[in-house]
């Protein structure tokens, strides 16, 4: 099974992939891993990457899809895959569709964690208390927020235009969420038998 799983910042979607991992069999792949990994390794499209972030600017989207080409080559993503946190706008959602119709490897499922904003910023106000994350402060999770619904939140759109977005409740306990998430995927593998 292929998945792409969405959701806001701090809507869950680090937690529930790593429970899918685990219940599916599949790799996880966060495109955030990815390029801390290859910097850290010295990988050719590492050090492009580092060069780009040396020089306080974002890694484009050109390098993160070659990356990600990279990972998808690996013998443990034939079985399938769940895409933690990308696409994370429009224009990555086509590179993604265009990379996988060429590997032979299509999407099977888009899950979406719908989390209301209020209840983000509880949840990362409580992890910022606890392990003092930077990216969880209250101030800079209201500008993620917004980052998100301007430039992310489009993604489900266009994945629904597909007909392969499904849309969670991603309130309540962990192990609810991912009932929910679980429920969500068998009900789509049972409508494309």
């Amino acid at each position: 099974m292929r998945i792409v799983l969405l959701g806001a910042p701090g809507s869950g979607k680090g937690t529930q992939a790593t429970r899918l991992k685990t219940e599916l069999g599949i790799a996880h792949i966060s495109t955030g891993d990815l390029l801390r990994a290859a910097v850290k390794a010295g990988t050719p499209l590492g050090l492009r990457a580092k060069a780009v972030m040396d020089a306080g600017q974002l890694v484009s989207d050109e390098i993160v899809l070659a990356m990600l080409e990279e990972r998808l080559e690996q013998p443990d993503t034939h079985a399938g895959f769940i895409l933690d946190g990308y696409p994370r706008n429009l224009a990555q959602a086509d590179a993604l569709d265009r990379l996988l119709k060429r590997i032979g490897q299509p999407l099977d499922a888009v899950l979406k964690l719908n989390v209301p904003d209020a209840d983000i910023i509880k949840r990362t106000e409580i992890r910022f208390k606890a392990e003092g994350r930077a990216d969880d402060d209250p101030e800079t999770v209201r500008r993620r927020l917004q980052v998100y619904a301007q430039q992310t939140a489009p993604v489900a759109d266009y994945y629904s235009q597909r007909g392969l977005l499904t849309e969670v409740d991603g309130v309540g306990a962990i192990e609810e969420i991912f009932t929910r998430l679980m429920a969500a995927l068998k009900s789509r593998s049972t409508a494309a038998v």
